[in-house]
């Protein structure tokens, strides 16, 4: 394996992990609606445990609504009891074929957690990051034993990785930053 294929599959790792953290920030409540807060349900199913979108179509409503269209109406009660048991404080109500959950108001002492667990997912990342540049120094270095590159590549090599994390890093701080402002929001 190149140097540059070395650096090229870190990068992609990288991207990688972020995408990551911004899908899990996404089911983070921020008082608002938004279908990413059911993407975590799972609901017991013709036997398996099954995602909430294979179930049923979700809408935003409102602001404060969310509609889940439900496919199979015997589907229903346990796609609605799914919800609930999903700890993420929601009460669904079924109407028919359809469940309507709405997105109670947070107190200030719940936004504080949802801010400090968007940070913990993001130090999470962050060390993601750090472990993918650990794997393509590593890479460079056996490079550079093996012969086949010598010690200004590896330098360069080690300049790439620290500008990739740096890169990366901070796309997940504004992604912080703005995840912290949209839950504070009143």
């Amino acid at each position: 394996m190149s140097l540059r294929e070395i650096t090229q599959k870190a990068e992609a790792k990288m991207k990688k992990s972020v995408e990551s953290f911004q899908h899990e920030i996404a089911a983070i409540r921020t008082g608002k609606a938004t279908t990413a807060l059911l993407d975590r349900v799972k609901v017991d199913a013709y036997g398996q445990t099954m995602p909430l979108k294979q179930i049923g179509n979700v809408g935003v409503q409102d602001a404060h609504t969310l509609m889940v269209q439900v496919w199979d109406k015997s589907m229903v009660a346990a796609t609605e009891k799914a919800i609930r048991d999903a700890n993420l404080g929601l009460n669904p109500v079924a109407e028919g074929q359809s469940i309507r959950v709405s997105i109670p108001p947070l107190n200030e002492e719940r936004r504080k957690e949802y801010v400090k667990l968007t940070k913990k997912y993001g130090e999470d990342a962050k060390i993601a990051l750090r472990n993918l540049r650990r794997e393509m120094l590593h890479g460079a270095d056996k490079l550079e034993k093996d012969k086949e590159i010598g010690e200004d590549a590896k330098a360069n090599c080690k300049k790439d990785a620290d500008n990739l994390v740096h890169k990366y890093e901070k796309q997940i701080s504004d992604m912080i930053v703005q995840k912290e402002k949209e839950i504070m929001e009143v």
